[in-house]
């Protein structure tokens, strides 16, 4: 009868221990859900920190994100967008990148830190959540 209580307390141990887990990974970020642009820019924020950690290190960055997408990408509140002026900081944004991207080595530094500018202007602007996230991809 010993062992049966054992193994009734490790099996419910371990029940509840996985649906724990697989319950705090399944649940958005974002309390009005993740949007294909909110999934966009954690995205981009990932590739952001491991290029800041390339040229950190010397080497040259490579940026491995679709960036393209912003402009299509749904956001989480289409209604908060304002269309014409989100362009135009999804443009700014988009060449920077591809300034980077293009980048001589000794401009590198210089052309990161206005990618993450950019970045920082569309927050200020649209969308001021993610701003002291944002910060850390500063060098």
């Amino acid at each position: 009868m010993r062992h049966l209580y054992i193994f009734l307390a490790v099996f419910s141990i371990l029940y509840l221990l996985a649906c724990t887990s697989e319950a705090s990974t399944s649940r958005p970020l974002n309390p009005n859900g993740d949007s294909e642009l909110a999934l966009l820019m954690r995205a981009m924020f990932e590739d952001g920190m491991k290029v800041k950690a390339q040229i950190q290190h010397g080497e040259k960055p490579t940026i491995s994100v679709d960036f393209m997408k912003i402009y299509e990408a749904k956001p989480t509140d289409p209604v908060k967008m304002k269309p014409a002026e989100f362009k135009v900081l999804a443009q700014s944004y988009v060449q920077a990148v591809q300034a980077l991207q293009a980048a001589a080595p000794g401009q590198v530094k210089g052309l990161y830190k206005g990618m993450v500018i950019t970045c920082i202007n569309c927050h200020n602007t649209i969308c001021p959540g993610p701003k002291a996230k944002i910060k850390q991809l500063y060098l």
